[in-house]
């Protein structure tokens, strides 16, 4: 049932070159206009405080989620883990995968109810990890993020029943 592809892999999420370099020109352009504007016109101090705060922010922001974009999504016999070898979620914790239309899920994506609380976690645009729900998603394609919640579901399936 869950064996590994023609060239030994599983089932792996990777973000979409487009949607990866939209959300970082569009995160890192926030940022950059925050700075220009606040440098540009100077307002009061407060007010020029925040801009320049919330303008590194953002440029912060999008430098992580440039990074968290290069790994992708694999799903192995035992867990869900990052390219890295960070362990999102055990196949074993997993409840249920929600993934219809009003689910709170990432966009092209799906969302994990797991057993047991998790630490929190956040990949921007790859996934998050609140108590026990994972979001999986974001700037991914969509195909294989459905791809891998089908082959979860039927994990999880096969473990029931």
């Amino acid at each position: 049932m869950f064996n590994p592809d023609h060239t030994g892999g599983y089932p792996t999420v990777h973000a979409s070159e487009g949607r990866r370099y939209f959300a970082c020109v569009v995160i890192y352009g926030l940022g950059g206009l925050l700075i220009y504007t606040a440098l540009a016109h100077p307002p009061d101090l407060i007010w020029l405080i925040f801009l320049l705060g919330f303008g590194a922010a953002m440029l912060w922001l999008g430098e992580m989620m440039r990074r968290a974009t290069r790994l992708g999504i694999v799903l192995t016999e035992t867990d869900l883990r990052d390219t890295d070898g960070k362990v999102l979620a055990r196949i074993d914790d997993i409840v249920l995968v929600d993934r219809g239309a009003l689910a709170m899920k990432p966009a092209n994506g799906f969302t994990l109810v797991l057993k047991t609380r998790q630490p929190r976690g956040w990949s921007p645009g790859m996934w998050w990890r609140i108590g026990k729900r994972v979001g999986i998603g974001g700037v991914t394609a969509a195909g294989p993020a459905k791809f891998m919640a089908e082959q979860i579901a039927l994990r999880i399936k096969a473990r029931s029943g």
